[in-house]
């Protein structure tokens, strides 16, 4: 009866197209208001306790680091040196789209804000030089997956939250999976442009070319150096490591640049507060969402009936993977993390998983789940900012799709990929 009110209300809600933080909030007041079994008041009190939290303040300023970046000037400087290490290979311009995706999702821990950050400069540089539309706007929107893979990460953030496991060592496991990701992605867009003849940019390696670019953008360089050598070396938790990206991001687009005017500070400021305001709003109705579950023993049903089906624990990683990605079709990142991780966290200890790698193989599903239709939200951007039919790029993003699920299926079977620096850094100390 419970699991019925919930959970029907909510899928009500969906459907009426309501937004995903308002739609979890509203189907707790009607199971309140239903059942009876929790006063209207738990909801307002927990709201506001679950958000009253030290790391959860990382998100807003990280959002807010990435945007001024990005209207400084250090974006333009992380393609240029991307560019000037593989610029000259086949489809050495595509791969430069993902590298570049990846130092600036070590800036901002946001996927759609990767999107809009590089494919904004990417789109036009990469049509110009002889790549087709759908080829580029897809590249686009799946390299912006790194944005919450590649360490810092607002979705690890989440999960360290929602589970009470160390926002440290899940920065520490990201690397190992982003680095397979992006690599992932590399090989692809050169197999993609040998088969379509896209050439890269003509001019020869040089070491001289590559030491200008990094002479020019060495201030953007050093911003993934100082905030994760920053965490790992035990100088400031990643709550206090995003304050410094702000400050950082600030001076360098200032007054090293100087492209950081006036209009662009106030527009990092509006887009940023309220892309926090809604996550906010997802984070507390979402903590409500699985107390009310844990109350209601809806989580104990749920895994007791995967038990029930198979106690294998290669075809438990395998349904926990069959079902993380279909949510990510279908539902909002933070939400689902907040929602589902504590929920699913047990089936995969069970499967003996260590949570921590549990949770950068959920990442990297919902991450993948950011370029699967109907609410890949990084195909909206990545159409937002093309001018893309929707259906059109849906069709071009299909391989991306494919190569990115034997990523993930790496990921699940393949521990050490993730927990090598976790662990390396927990023995040292």
């Amino acid at each position: 009866m419970d699991a019925a009110v919930i959970f029907g209300s909510f899928a009500l809600f969906i459907v009426l197209n309501v937004p995903i933080g308002i739609a979890i909030g509203l189907s707790m007041v009607v199971f309140m208001g239903v059942t009876g079994a929790v006063p209207l008041s738990f909801l307002a009190t927990n709201m506001f306790t679950s958000t009253d939290s030290f790391p959860l303040m990382a998100i807003p300023f990280f959002m807010l680091s990435g945007a001024l970046m990005e209207g400084g000037g250090l974006s333009q400087r992380l393609v240029n040196v991307a560019e000037s290490f593989v610029g000259h290979v086949t489809g050495g311009f595509a791969m430069v789209t993902v590298i570049t995706c990846a130092f600036f999702g070590a800036i901002s821990g946001s996927s759609p804000a990767t999107v809009a950050a590089i494919g904004s400069i990417m789109y036009p540089a990469m049509v110009q030089r002889g790549y087709s539309k759908d080829f580029s706007a897809a590249l686009i929107a799946a390299s912006g997956c790194l944005g919450v893979i590649i360490p810092p990460s607002i979705p690890m953030v989440i999960y360290g939250v929602a589970t009470g496991e160390s926002i440290g060592s899940m920065f520490m496991a990201g690397f190992g999976p982003g680095i397979v990701f992006a690599a992932a992605l590399m090989l692809l867009s050169y197999v993609i442009s040998k088969k379509q003849g896209f050439k890269g940019n003509g001019l020869k390696f040089s070491f001289s070319r590559i030491f200008a670019a990094m002479k020019e953008g060495i201030w953007a360089l050093f911003v993934p150096i100082i905030i994760l050598g920053g965490i790992y070396g035990g100088f400031f938790t990643p709550t206090e490591a995003a304050v410094v990206s702000v400050v950082y991001g600030f001076i360098a687009g200032k007054f090293i640049y100087k492209e950081l005017t006036l209009s662009k500070i106030w527009k990092a400021l509006t887009s940023s507060s309220l892309t926090v305001g809604t996550v906010l709003i997802i984070c507390g109705t979402g903590t409500i969402f699985a107390r009310v579950l844990t109350l209601a023993r809806i989580p104990d049903m749920i895994v007791n009936g995967i038990l029930g089906i198979t106690e294998s624990s290669i075809l438990l990683i395998i349904i926990l993977n069959i079902l993380l990605i279909f949510v990510g079709m279908v539902m909002d990142t933070l939400a689902a993390i907040m929602i589902l991780a504590p929920i699913l966290l047990p089936i995969a200890q069970f499967a003996g998983m260590n949570p921590v790698h549990f949770g950068l193989m959920m990442i990297v599903n919902l991450a993948v789940g950011f370029i699967t239709p109907p609410v890949g939200v990084n195909l909206f951007v990545s159409c937002g900012i093309t001018k893309l039919p929707f259906e059109r790029l849906s069709k071009a993003i299909v391989p991306f799709i494919a190569v990115l699920i034997v990523v993930i299926l790496i990921v699940s079977f393949c521990e050490p990929l993730v927990m090598w620096l976790p662990n390396l850094m927990m023995s040292s100390k």
